[in-house]
Order: C-alpha cells, then sequence, then structure tokens
C-alpha cells in the first residue's frame, strides 16, 4: 500500500476511541510477537513515536526482503499443496472466488489456515444479515423494559444470530491473491517471513500504517509521524 503523504493533512487519532486504539495495538503484538507495558503506552503520543517503539522492540536479525511478497509466496505453496495448480496460473491478481468456491468455501478456507499456520480472518457474513440481528438486538433490549421474557428471548436469539452468522459467513473480505497476501503480511508480520528470525525494518511503519487504515477506516496518507493519539 503506497500513498503520497507530500501536502496530506496529519491525522488526529485523538478523535479515535481508545478501545478501537487498543484493539489494533493488540494486532501489533501478535503480528510482530512483541508485548507493550503500561509504560509503553503512557509514552506514546504520536503515530511515528508508536512506530519507532516497535522497531525498538523487533530485536532480530535485519533482512531487506519484501514480507508481502514472501507471503504470497507462502500462500502459493500451501494452495499448491491442498489443490494442485500450475504456479505460473496463481498471480497477485488471481480472484479469491476462484480459487474458493463458495459451495465449500469455508472448509477451504480453514484447511489452507491449517496449512500456513495462521488465522487468516477472510470470511465474513453478509452485511445484510449482521444488521439484520444487530437491529433486533437493540429492539430486544428496548423491549425487554417493558416485556421482559420477550425481551431477553429476543435478546438471546439476536446474540445467537451474530455469533452464528460470524462462523459460517462465506464473503471474502478481499478480492485477490495480491490483496490476501498483503493482510496476511500485516496481521502475522513473521509468521509470513521465510525465515522468522529475521525482519525488515523500513517496512515496519508502512505495515502498522496498513493496521491502522484496515481496522479504524482512517486514511492511511494522514497516519504521517506527527499525528496524535493524545
Amino acid at each position: 500500500m503506497k500513498v503520497n503523504f507530500k501536502n496530506t493533512p496529519v491525522g488526529n487519532l485523538s478523535n479515535i476511541d481508545p478501545e478501537d486504539v487498543g484493539d489494533v495495538l493488540l494486532k501489533i503484538e501478535r503480528s510482530f510477537n512483541i508485548r507493550f507495558t503500561d509504560q509503553d503506552i503512557n509514552k506514546i503520543k504520536t503515530f511515528g513515536a508508536l512506530c519507532d517503539l516497535v522497531v525498538e522492540k523487533v530485536k532480530i536479525v535485519q533482512s531487506d526482503s519484501c514480507t508481502t511478497q514472501q507471503a504470497f509466496y507462502k500462500l502459493r505453496s500451501a494452495i499448491n499443496a491442498k489443490k494442485p495448480i500450475e504456479k505460473c496460473d496463481l498471480r497477485p491478481q488471481t480472484k479469491l472466488c476462484e480459487l474458493f468456491p463458495r459451495d465449500n468455501r469455508i472448509e477451504v478456507v480453514s484447511d489452507l489456515e491449517k496449512e500456513m499456520g495462521l488465522h487468516m480472518n477472510l470470511l465474513r457474513p453478509k452485511p445484510g444479515i449482521v444488521w439484520a440481528f444487530a437491529i433486533a438486538l437493540i429492539l430486544s433490549i428496548t423491549i425487554s423494559f417493558a416485556y421482559g421474557l420477550i425481551g431477553y428471548i429476543g435478546t438471546v436469539i439476536s446474540i445467537t444470530g451474530l455469533v452464528l452468522a460470524g462462523k459460517f459467513g462465506k464473503e471474502l473480505k478481499v478480492k485477490t491473491l495480491g490483496d490476501l497476501s498483503e493482510k496476511i503480511a500485516r496481521e502475522h508480520y513473521l509468521k509470513c517471513r521465510r525465515d522468522a528470525s529475521t525482519v525488515n525494518r523500513a517496512e515496519i511503519a508502512e505495515k502498522i500504517r496498513e493496521l491502522f487504515a484496515d481496522y479504524l477506516a482512517v486514511e492511511p496518507a494522514s497516519l504521517r509521524k506527527e499525528a496524535k493519539f493524545a
């Protein structure tokens, strides 16, 4: 994800819910196999400071190799291991809907995750289904104040529906093999490296920026070093 930062307004991260920022920090910890202490969190005032802290904590050997490219090779090898395809037919532009047919998509993706040893978080339910159960949940909670039992039953059904929708959703979050390579490279950085004892420090800020942009719907170009958390 290459962005042009020239003449781009600096983002104000203080407007983002602290719990959402905390969720992204957990993703960063998992991706880079590091841990933030309370003292670390208190020191992080800007996006640049966060990136510098991650670079400081990742104390392994430097290597200039591209992690997204290695993630693509890892994906390609895993797909071929489960369903032999000519490697030349698997390109970054290859559409995932062609690789993962809808009728058995959940099983195919699950097998691929086991082969790769990581969770891709690739599938989701249809937005319409999520909205329907979410609205039902809100209505059920509201009704429960006047009709306790009916509201309680509706709440249980709505929550169960949301859980099942998430578990059995078949919609793809990204469209191509290249998109998926970028996704797992930022969410499972070290696991995508050919040699997990190496890191390309020049990539770290960009991967962190991608995590924030993807999870919090923040414009990537606004995530400059000066962007403040508080």
